[in-house]
This record gives structure tokens, sequence and C-alpha cells, in this order.
């Protein structure tokens, strides 16, 4: 039985850094023709291919401008790679940019039907599912209030608890998340807990090492857009860590 859900083969991002600010569409078409326009490439992955398969718990490590949220970000969808193949298989929850997805002008509520319609969700489930989002937000106050009166805290509370209402397949998760107070991070870790002690497939991104020993059992290191090492989870953490004590 094929056990791969994702594979990754040689993916490559590529943005265009602007050296010159263009305020118009005249002004930027002027320096087009004059060939006054310059462009510095910027290679945020390089040829970058690796497999995960079903069950596994795959940590990246990497320092900052490593490359690792944006292959996440590529993973789900939300970005495409200037060239390579990305295939996944299976339902895929991404927990990357908390707040991204909702309205400001939006109360909570329509915002939960937004939100969770962005992540594939129909209506009849997010009806059925509505109180018990609520309830775990612990937003029952503020549910028919307009996001843009929300504190970043309660953003994040309701993002967090639309994302894990359901068990996915494939859970992406970038960096530990931190979320509204000390009993409300409580709460979120033992949610986390719960998903990573289940089948789900799990990418985790980290600057620790530490917490991706413990929930990883595979990793990859990636440096400068780079695959520099892929394993098991102790064998990349050494390598990685023996790295950075060194350089």
């Amino acid at each position: 039985m094929e056990r791969t859900v994702i594979n990754v083969e040689n993916v490559k991002m590529n943005f265009n850094l602007s050296r010159e600010k263009t305020d118009n569409l005249k002004e930027y078409v002027i320096k087009f023709i004059k060939r006054e326009l310059h462009h510095d490439p910027f290679w945020a992955l390089k040829g970058v291919s690796f497999k995960v398969e079903k069950g596994d718990k795959f940590g990246i490590v990497g320092l900052n401008g490593a490359g690792k949220s944006t292959i996440l970000k590529i993973i789900s969808g939300v970005m495409k790679p200037t060239e390579g193949d990305i295939q996944v298989k299976g339902s895929m929850v991404p927990l990357l940019e908390m707040g991204a997805g909702f309205d400001p002008d939006y109360t909570g509520r329509e915002n939960i039907f937004l939100k969770g319609a962005l992540l594939g969700y129909n209506r009849r489930f997010l009806e059925e599912k509505f109180d018990e989002i609520v309830e775990f937000s612990e937003l029952e106050e503020f549910i028919d209030v307009p996001l843009k009166n929300y504190s970043s805290g309660m953003k994040a509370r309701l993002a967090f608890s639309i994302a894990t209402m359901v068990e996915p397949e494939i859970l992406i998760v970038d960096e530990v998340l931190s979320v509204g107070d000390a009993k409300f991070q409580q709460k979120s870790r033992e949610k986390m807990n719960s998903l990573l002690d289940e089948d789900a497939t799990v990418l985790f991104v980290s600057h620790a090492t530490q917490q991706v020993r413990i929930i990883c059992n595979k990793a990859i290191w990636l440096h400068q857009g780079e695959l520099i090492a892929e394993g098991s989870a102790e064998e990349v953490c050494d390598l990685y860590e023996k790295w950075i004590r060194e350089n």
C-alpha cells in the first residue's frame, strides 16, 4: 500500500526583490520601456525534494530565512512554486498564520463560516460544529462583535478553535502555538497533544530542536533554501546543533 502522503520534488521558489519603488502603473511602464527597472532574484528554495509517509511526525529545522515557512506554505497551497511538483494525499489543516482568512468587519460568528469555508468545510458541517468552536474559544460574549474589536489573542483563539475542530489526516504547524492567555495556552497545548497522539501525519517547524526531538521521528535541515540533511529527528538535530556550535 502506498504510504507516501506528501511528495516534494525539486521545488524551487523565486522572489523578485525590486530595488526601486514605482508608485503607479504609468511610472512602471515608462521604467520598463526604458529598461530602468532592476530586479534582484532571490531563491527562497533551491531544488528541495523529500517524502513524508503516513503517520510521520516530520520536523523541519533551520535558521531564519532557510525556507522553512515557504515550503510549508507551498505544501499548504498558499503559494505556488516557481518550479517543481508537490503531491499531497489526504485532508490537511495548516496552522500557519492564525489570523489569515478573517474579515475584520465581519463578526466572530460570520468569520467562523468564512474561515471554515477557506479550510474546506461545508456550511452544514460548520453549523453542527458551531457551538463546539465557540465554547472552546471561550468567546461566547463576543461572538456577534465585529472582529476589528477583538484583541490579537481573541483572534488567535478563534482561529485555533476553527482549525482544530476536526482531526485531520495531515497537520501542518509553523512553530509552537502561543494562543491567548496562560489558561488557554494550556488548553491549546492539550488539544495539540491529542492531535499529535493520533495517526495524523504532522509537519512541524521549530527553532527549538528539543521540541523536534520530542515530537518528531523524522526531520530535514534547510539552509538558505537548500536541503542539507535528511533522516531521523535525532540525527538531523545532532548535525544541526553541531553546525550551530561551530559557526
